[in-house]
């Protein structure tokens, strides 16, 4: 199809209508399915999706509205300038990401609500862009600073980029391009601005990168994808500066060393892995072999000595940012809602060209243990901080604080409208086809249809470890199903249609035959408890144990210890875990309870851990992961 004549969209294929967030045009190993080929039925996946929808998306719509984001643009529509403004410089940014998460919401559901949202908005986001395509309100009606003056810190390039990528969005879930006109005009006027024959500058806060590659992926136009380049290599040569004076470098901007010549990601986490994650598309496109090389060392480098046992990333509250390798201390740990979600959107990218259940594995961890654990189990108070250890008499001097509890909103949204759109998507996550056949990467309950399979996946997970796999269609001939077994389920096994089949931790279970409907295949995932030993380099959990579960990494919280245990006293006497189903928490759970005692020469007892994700929705209190060993 097409629409008007300066602006041709690719047919109904991977790359137009239908698709989901991430959709290469070059080959890669996977292949994304369309946003329609899973469904998130039941089960915890399913009803967390639901939840999103209709409380979380509901709800940020009207906090959204009362922060007046809206306004905003209809002030920039009447075109006088010194019009009030209203939020942070980046407000275009979060309502930006609600559109998404509403666009792809409505995809899901054709909801008439969504549907009536999507229209006003989008209609009053048009009428706020300039004539040349510039559109960031802030500049437009503030009246404070020419366009780009303070380029380091104003966001205008970030906020187009959020409105390209809920433009994509629109168009791919429900085929309108009304946004993406919009979004085209928006990526013209930056191709038109910067250049290394150009303007020879970029954002304080990368994004664009990946937004330009997929704009290219839906559109074909190829400059879009060389501005994404020209944005991952401008970078990292200290152009960007601090325009505010609060002390923030090249190290702040991830500007410091180029990506390509980039160790460890560094500074503001989720800038670096937002710019990772861009560099990762454009190496894909282009077939940059020694970008992805970098990309993929980073990654590993990360995972190895900058994350937290969750997979929350970023260890220093100043900056928001990454500390040196091995540093992550426990209670002043930031471990940003958003950091996390860059991460998986990296992890993806990574996953989809390599095929490798790595980035599977910590898609997964990431999900429920950094990424759940920033919202309420009833989708309307958050978590901005995403802290490992909570002590007794804690002071909440500060409304990110895990001392303060989730609030129901920020001055700075991102977390919020981050994870809408992230769960509004997830479906998207769980699954790939290639010409072989199928791959399921994330459990729950869904129907999956791809790579010539149609198959209905029934579980209890992540509280159980059964997972039963019922084919409904297949092609009459030979194909792959492939199903990931998380790198933590030492002696896991998989049956199919009743015959055992060897599996390896960390690998893909693949199994290829001639299906026929009926066909069943079991996987069992052992979810017996296990103590995880803290690295020797980081000093704060050296000779200390994390307790996890299956995908879960657990906490002990003070309202479920016996009188005698204090959190902050407590050490484990021993690694004898045992687990319990607890019909009285949270509509049922498995705690993990393990012997303890108080240091140095308290009282003994079992102390009780629930799920880290689901602390703080009772009371506030002392929490803590990291448990040490009473030698």
């Amino acid at each position: 199809m097409s629409v008007q004549s300066d602006l041709t969209i690719t047919t109904v294929d991977a790359q137009g209508v239908g698709g989901g967030p991430v959709q290469p045009r070059a080959t890669t190993v996977l292949t994304p399915l369309g946003f329609a080929d899973v469904r998130l039925t039941d089960g915890f996946l399913g009803r967390l999706q639901q939840e999103n929808a209709t409380t979380s998306i509901v709800r940020g719509q009207q906090h959204l509205d009362g922060q007046q984001a809206w306004t905003n643009f209809a002030n920039a529509a009447d075109g006088t300038a010194g019009r009030p403004y209203h939020g942070p410089v980046f407000e275009d940014g979060e309502a930006f990401k609600w559109l998404e998460a509403t666009a792809w919401e409505h995809g899901r559901s054709d909801d008439e609500q969504l549907a009536g949202w999507l229209e006003r908005y989008i209609e009053l986001v048009a009428s706020a862009q300039a004539p040349d395509g510039y559109l960031s309100t802030f500049n437009q009606i503030a009246g404070k600073r020419d366009r780009y003056e303070w380029i380091s810190y104003d966001h205008e390039i970030f906020n187009m980029a959020t409105m390209i990528q809920a433009a994509v969005a629109r168009y791919r879930a429900s085929g309108s391009p009304d946004l993406l006109e919009v979004a085209r005009r928006a990526a013209d006027h930056l191709d038109a601005t910067f250049g290394f024959d150009k303007r020879r500058e970029t954002c304080g806060h990368p994004l664009v990168e990946m937004a330009l590659v997929e704009l290219y992926r839906v559109t074909g136009q190829r400059r879009y994808l060389d501005l994404a380049s020209y944005f991952v290599e401008v970078r990292g040569h200290g152009t960007l500066t601090d325009p505010t004076w609060q002390g923030w470098t090249s190290v702040y901007f991830s500007d410091r060393i180029p990506v390509r010549d980039t160790v460890y990601p560094e500074g503001h986490a989720v800038r670096a892995v937002y710019l990772a994650a861009g560099a990762t598309d454009v190496a894909v496109e282009t077939g940059d072999v020694d970008l992805f090389a970098a990309v993929r060392r980073q990654w590993d480098n990360m995972v190895e000595a900058k994350m937290y046992v969750n997979g929350s990333l970023g260890a220093r509250w100043e900056g928001e940012a990454f500390g040196d390798p091995y540093e992550l201390p426990s209670d002043r740990g930031y471990g940003e809602t958003c950091a996390a979600i860059a991460s998986i959107q990296w992890s993806w990218r990574l996953l989809l060209a390599t095929g490798e259940a790595k980035y599977a594995d910590l898609i997964e961890r990431q999900l429920y243990n950094a990424v759940l654990s920033g919202v309420t189990l009833d989708g309307d108070r958050y978590f901005y901080v995403n802290t490992l250890q909570v002590r007794e008499g804690a002071i909440p001097y500060d409304d990110r604080m895990g001392a303060a509890g989730r609030q129901e909103w920020f001055g700075c949204s991102c977390c919020p409208t981050n994870l809408m759109r992230t769960l509004a998507s997830w479906h998207h996550y769980v699954a790939t086809s290639t010409e072989s056949g199928l791959q399921i990467h994330q459990y729950g309950t869904a129907t999956v249809r791809g790579g010539g399979l149609q198959v209905r996946m029934v579980s209890d997970y992540p509280w159980r470890g059964d997972l039963e796999f019922i084919v409904d269609d297949a092609p009459g001939a030979e194909v792959e199903l492939s199903l990931r077994v998380p790198g933590w389920a030492a002696g896991a096994t998989l049956e199919v249609v009743g015959d055992p089949v060897p599996v390896a931790p960390g690998e893909y279970a693949r199994v290829r035959r001639t299906w026929r409907a009926g066909d069943v295949v079991r996987l069992v995932l052992p979810m017996a408890p296990r103590a995880t030993q803290g690295h020797h380099r980081v000093d704060a959990v050296r000779g200390s144990v994390a307790i996890e579960r299956g995908p879960l990494v657990y906490a002990i919280e003070h309202v479920d210890q016996d009188a005698g245990l204090r959190v902050d006293d407590v050490a484990l006497t021993s690694t004898d875990l045992s687990e319990e189903w607890r019909d009285d928490l949270f509509g049922g759970i498995p705690v993990v309870t393990a012997p303890a005692r108080n240091l140095p020469d308290g009282d003994v007892g079992r102390v009780v851990a629930v799920p880290y994700f689901m602390w703080a929705n009772r009371e506030i209190g002392p929490m803590k992961v990291w448990l040490p060993m009473d030698a």
